[in-house]
């Protein structure tokens, strides 16, 4: 590959990341192209991608960047995953991969630029997503203007049985 051919996959690599929030570089040593091509799939489906770069080329695209804290951990065979809206879609993808393929293993990652262990991927991927987190926030801001409108009107039903007995008594006394 010529000098040229090169630059461009740096630029394109360093693009690529500048604009991902979470990145995570993966070992795949052993696994077909079919096996990547299902996590590729995988990871489009969360917002995500995956790369197969030369660690030099890699090492030299994300010097300076958003996830300089991981260009140092390129070596062997390895690949990047790059995730752009939500990092726990991407890091719940990679995970359960990870789980099915005897081959793939998570190596580090960098969340908007902080150093993560792979552990700390996993311990990600176990979190809600983003709808859920969402779904329950808006549970939970429902449930006060909610219970404040039941305090009220048990006030008030008790006042009304208060008043109904009231002239029950009065009914009675006539």
């Amino acid at each position: 590959m010529d000098r040229s051919g090169k630059a461009a996959i740096i630029e394109a690599v360093k693009a690529r990341a500048n604009e991902a929030s979470f990145a995570v570089i993966t070992d795949f040593k052993g696994m077909t192209v079919e096996e990547l091509t299902n996590l590729r799939v995988g990871l489009r489906k969360a917002g995500g991608e995956y790369h197969v770069v030369k660690n030099t080329l890699a090492r030299i695209a994300l010097t300076g960047g958003t996830h300089d804290v991981i260009k140092d951990k390129f070596h062997e065979n390895c690949g990047v995953a790059f995730g752009f809206d939500d990092p726990v879609a991407v890091a719940k993808a990679l995970s359960d991969f990870a789980k099915q393929s005897k081959l793939f293993q998570l190596r580090c990652a960098s969340l908007d630029g902080k150093p993560m262990a792979a552990d700390q991927v996993d311990a990600l991927a176990k979190l809600p997503n983003k709808e859920q987190l969402l779904g329950q926030l808006l549970g939970t801001m429902n449930a006060v203007p909610t219970n404040f409108v039941s305090l009220f009107a048990n006030i008030l039903r008790g006042l009304l049985y208060a008043l109904k007995a009231i002239e029950e008594q009065k009914a009675k006394a006539a």
